[in-house]
């Protein structure tokens, strides 16, 4: 790794808890093999002190950006002083740039990596039915980068009743005809259900939707990184469905951050 000095860029991610995040460990190692003097430091920030923080963490010059992550992504939103359109429609960013002048910029990388990691893996969402589990910061960019990507219906499931609603209301505006959103995961006619919750996280966990409901050409993604396998996949594999593991969402965001980073 590049040794830290006094020119050193900075740059924070935020999120409660934070000792599960992998960004560090796959951005930094990129950022010493290309010689860039730039690091990533994880930062815990409970959320009601994320206003106070993120209002700090403007004022410290050498800090040159920020990724955010759960609980944060929809509440840094507000903070920033710009947002992209994607991330206005997805409701959440997992990204902010210091601009020149002084000002923050803010994108979400989450729905991109995750499409990308998708079509890498052989499973191009283009045309097909998929079930979204999860209308919180990442499932709402994973829902907005799929529409982008040309899905031909989007089935949201949310137990948050005004969570939904506000998320399926600006989806169904942006993409008319295309979402459908309820509190129970539709899973009956889908081709890729998503578990774009924190459900997984924890080991007795059970699985976030009935693998059982889905037809035998289904795929099952899950977003959570840590275990790898989750009791979703488990139950995926187990039932001879193809499994499509965390990993690949954030390992394709790399890219996108170092170039909305300018590094």
């Amino acid at each position: 790794m590049t040794a830290i000095g006094g020119a050193t860029r900075l740059y924070a991610l935020l999120g409660d808890p934070i000792a599960q995040v992998r960004a560090p460990g796959l951005l930094n190692p990129v950022l010493a093999r290309r010689g860039t003097d730039a690091v990533l430091v994880p930062v815990h920030v409970p959320a009601a002190a994320l206003p106070d923080v993120v209002a700090g963490l403007r004022q410290v010059t050498n800090l040159h950006g920020m990724l955010v992550t759960v609980p944060h992504k929809a509440a840094v939103l507000p903070l920033a002083d710009r947002v992209t359109d994607r991330a206005r429609r997805a409701g959440s960013v997992n990204a902010l740039r210091r601009e020149t002048d002084g000002t923050w910029t803010a994108d979400t990388f989450d729905g991109d990596g995750f499409v990308r990691g998708l079509v890498a893996a052989g499973h191009d969402p283009r045309g097909r039915r998929v079930c979204v589990v999860g209308a919180g910061g990442a499932g709402s960019a994973i829902a907005v980068a799929l529409l982008d990507a040309g899905v031909a219906a989007l089935h949201l499931a949310d137990t948050d009743p005004a969570r939904l609603a506000a998320l399926g209301g600006r989806l169904s505006a942006a993409y008319p005809g295309r979402v459908h959103a309820a509190s129970r995961p539709r899973l009956a006619d889908v081709d890729l259900a998503v578990n774009a919750t924190p459900v997984g996280l924890r080991p007795g966990d059970p699985p976030p939707f009935p693998v059982a409901e889905l037809p035998a050409r289904a795929v099952v993604a899950d977003i959570i990184m840590s275990p790898a396998e989750t009791t979703l996949l488990r139950a995926a594999r187990d039932r001879g469905l193809p499994a499509h593991p965390g990993e690949p969402m954030l390992a394709h965001q790399i890219d996108g951050y170092l170039d909305f980073f300018g590094l």
